[in-house]
């Protein structure tokens, strides 16, 4: 089973999954391995992005992002750069033409992403394809539990996430020339396929009883109702720009592992936080949701429903969702596990993502559990 664009994006830089803040804001001065001639691309934007005037300033953002991401300052505005990485890549992965047509679709339906100003698929320009898209002046929100507002706002900014995923999923991919985005139908089937030959293949990462139980059960028990949306793969409240002082969504971050797949899969992707340790991935495992203001796991999920207009999820249909994302997440993890043996993912964050694998793992067999 040979993984197509949309299912390979990531797999080489697994998911932007830092939760430390202060090493994620903000800009730093651009990472020797990602310079490129800015002079050039200076050049390339006088002739193809509209309104751009010199003189260019680059800065690098912090955040982890397996595609480097630049600050571009210009006297009358800033501009955000997206590009491959530069160096051999495996193939299919970092598709920055991908997110680039994702958000040009989703703009003129009016949902919330940034406008994209250019593509370039002219490696010779800054070494690797690019594309330019607005500065979304606002919030990132790096803490699942939003410690930075008050408790009477929190259900606000949990009832904002909601209503954007809910209203991702209620667009029609046809509508908005998204039609050929990814394969139609059988998602499940698809992602279970992928991520159990990405882990069984991975000899050096070793085997886990925990995946191995999942990799048996969940083919097995996919829910009837097929059902084939734009989703997001990565909704998190840490890809998302809130405006400066309201609960509300500017901009939807980081798209690499979009597709067409199942709406219910990518839903219960973002309520992982519900049961996520908040040391692995912005989670509110163990919170005191009461005492926050946040809703439970069970309203935010009729929330959804009531927004897409869904009639309630069974229980096991649910559980079987969850259990499948952390599957997912901990294939992710199990591959980094691989790198961190062979030698090439020695960072500090690739162990301790490592280290992390067999508690998704486990995680991810207690959900499967639940439908037993």
């Amino acid at each position: 089973m040979e993984p197509r664009q949309e299912d390979q994006a990531g797999l080489e830089g697994g998911a932007d999954v830092s939760v430390d803040a202060a090493a994620n804001a903000g800009t730093t001065a651009v990472r020797e391995a990602h310079r490129f001639d800015q002079a050039r691309l200076a050049r390339w934007m006088e002739e193809h992005v509209e309104g751009f005037r010199g003189p260019l300033t680059v800065e690098q953002f912090r955040g982890g992002q397996s595609n480097p991401t630049y600050k571009l300052v210009t006297p009358s505005r800033a501009y955000v750069l997206r590009r491959k990485p530069p160096g051999p890549l495996l193939k299919g992965a970092h598709a920055i033409e991908r997110e680039a047509h994702v958000l040009a679709a989703l703009a003129p339906a009016g949902f919330p992403v940034a406008h994209v100003f250019g593509l370039c698929t002219d490696d010779s320009v800054i070494g690797s394809r690019f594309f330019i898209m607005e500065m979304v002046e606002g919030r990132i929100f790096w803490d699942a539990t939003f410690p930075e507002v008050s408790k009477d706002e929190r259900t606000g900014y949990f009832d904002a996430m909601n209503r954007t995923i809910a209203a991702l999923h209620r667009i029609d991919p046809a509508a908005v020339g998204l039609e050929g985005y990814g394969r139609q139908g059988n998602y499940f089937e698809r992602q279970i396929g992928l991520w159990s030959k990405q882990y069984l293949e991975d000899s050096d990462a070793g085997r886990n009883p925990d995946m191995d139980r999942l990799i048996e059960w969940l083919p097995a028990n996919i829910p009837s109702g097929d059902e084939s949306r734009i989703v997001h793969g990565d909704f998190r409240c840490d890809n998302m720009i809130f405006h400066p002082s309201e609960p509300r969504v500017l901009a939807v971050l980081d798209w690499e592992l979009s597709t067409l797949g199942h709406p219910l899969a990518d839903f219960a992707y973002h309520a992982m936080m519900f049961r996520m340790p908040p040391d692995i991935v912005a989670g509110l495992g163990g919170a005191d949701l009461a005492a926050l203001h946040i809703p439970s796991e069970a309203e935010y999920l009729a929330t959804y429903c009531r927004h897409t207009d869904r009639p309630p999820v069974s229980q096991v249909t649910y559980d079987f969702c969850m259990a499948f994302n952390f599957f997912r997440i901990a294939a992710i993890f199990h591959g980094i596990k691989g790198r961190v043996v062979r030698g090439t993912a020695a960072s500090a964050h690739a162990r301790d993502r490592a280290a992390c694998f067999p508690r998704l793992a486990a995680l991810a067999c207690e959900r499967m559990e639940a439908c037993l």
